[in-house]
């Protein structure tokens, strides 16, 4: 309890906002005062989720450039190992500078997957 009373102490949101402007009255929304505040605000864009992602598998020692597409997978059109696999899944992880657990990680076997993910992950920006 005493933890959140001084999370709210710090935080300062209107509930509604009512002020007089000559004759009309504006009213500030909840979700646009939240917004202002929200961390998603700088969230990348898909596109350059895509290039970057596409970047660090073409950057990687094993990989033909020329066969990286935004749907190829790593192992069946790569022709990479597992452990080639967790090697890009770590370097994706630098590049956006996240952190992807093991769980999630093992289930990124494809460039699709690898920026479904990042792009979806609320820490990229």
């Amino acid at each position: 309890m005493a933890l959140r009373a001084a999370i709210l102490r710090h935080i300062r949101v209107p509930a509604r906002t009512l002020a007089l402007d000559g004759s009309r009255m504006q009213a500030w929304n909840l979700f646009n005062s939240i917004r202002s505040m929200s961390s998603h605000d700088d969230h990348i864009d898909k596109a350059e989720v895509i290039e970057r992602v596409l970047s660090v598998v073409k950057s990687f020692p094993k990989v033909d450039p020329s066969k990286v597409t935004p749907d190829v997978h790593f192992q069946k059109d790569l022709g990479l190992d597992s452990l080639d696999n967790v090697e890009i899944v770590m370097a994706i992880e630098e590049e956006f500078k996240l952190e992807i657990p093991d769980k999630e990680a093992d289930k990124i076997d494809s460039c699709k997957l690898a920026i479904e993910y990042v792009y979806n992950h609320p820490m990229v920006g």
